[in-house]
């Protein structure tokens, strides 16, 4: 019995030396599929509204968002008030041909002359110059340069010619009308050229720089027909003075005569004073 036992201790002992050892796996270490990886991180973007396309045609076709148009104001508006208290020329109507004429400063003429309002050379004319298309080719355009010494010769070409003189005669305030007489004295050939301007003026209440220099209250043209008016109740044909109003201005908006408005009110100058009720019909 004794050697049935140690024979079955001997056996047992072989069988454990000659087992197979458990390998070691060396594997590399990757990132399981539930890994979860932080990308680049990406900049939130301000959702902004769309600028709107225009299309600018005037000495080049220029095409143009709002936003540039607002810049180019931003940009220029301090020279146009400071040349209307100088030259007597309304910066609502500086600006907006500031805007046609460069195509708000992105027309060729204004890039590469710095020629903001499209003025020829002529005659009189000893600065640099440019060939340009426009009524015909290669005309001769004036340079500048800087945008600020376009600003100061556009001042001196309105006051300087005779054909342009109407225009002071014209109220300060009354930009639909200096537009129109541009075009009247020969500024521009395209007959909606008035049209043009007084679009920028309105679009972009351009009118408030001239309220500025006047010392009057700006009134957007969105707000016009809104304007308080304060007409007496009992007798529609009375108008009672606002700040800001000439003869002229009345005149235009009730569609008399400024004699006709003088005559009825027995005026002698065109002087007038606010909470003065006139007789408009």
């Amino acid at each position: 019995m004794f050697k049935k036992s140690l024979l079955l201790f001997i056996a047992l002992t072989l069988i454990s030396c000659h087992a197979t050892k458990s390998p070691i796996v060396t594997t590399k270490k990757t990132a399981s599929k539930n890994t979860t990886y932080s990308p680049r991180s990406k900049k939130t973007s301000t959702t902004k509204p769309k600028s709107r396309n225009e299309v600018i045609e005037s000495t080049s076709r220029t095409v143009v968002t709002n936003d540039i148009v607002s810049n180019y104001v931003v940009q220029y508006k301090d020279i146009a008030i400071s040349n209307m208290k100088t030259y007597g020329i309304p910066a609502s109507i500086i600006l907006a041909q500031g805007i046609l004429e460069s195509g708000a400063g992105r027309g060729r003429l204004a890039e590469h002359a710095n020629n903001h309002f499209g003025i020829k050379c002529h005659a009189d004319w000893k600065g640099d110059s440019v060939k340009h298309d426009d009524d015909a080719r290669q005309e001769c355009f004036r340079k500048y340069n800087k945008a600020a010494e376009s600003f100061k010769d556009h001042a001196l070409f309105l006051t300087t010619r005779g054909r342009y003189a109407a225009l002071f005669e014209l109220d300060k305030d009354d930009y639909k009308a200096w537009a129109k007489g541009l075009r009247k004295a020969g500024y521009a050939t395209d007959p909606k050229y008035p049209d043009k301007l007084i679009s920028y003026i309105e679009r972009y209440d351009l009118g408030q720089y001239d309220a500025q220099v006047l010392g009057t209250r700006f009134v957007p043209a969105d707000n016009q027909n809104s304007r308080a008016v304060n007409i007496s109740s009992r007798n529609d044909d009375y108008y009672e003075v606002q700040k800001g109003d000439t003869l002229y201005s009345i005149s235009k908006k009730y569609n008399v005569l400024v004699e006709d408005l003088k005559q009825k009110n027995k005026l002698s100058d065109n002087t007038l004073s606010i909470g003065q009720k006139l007789r408009i019909n």
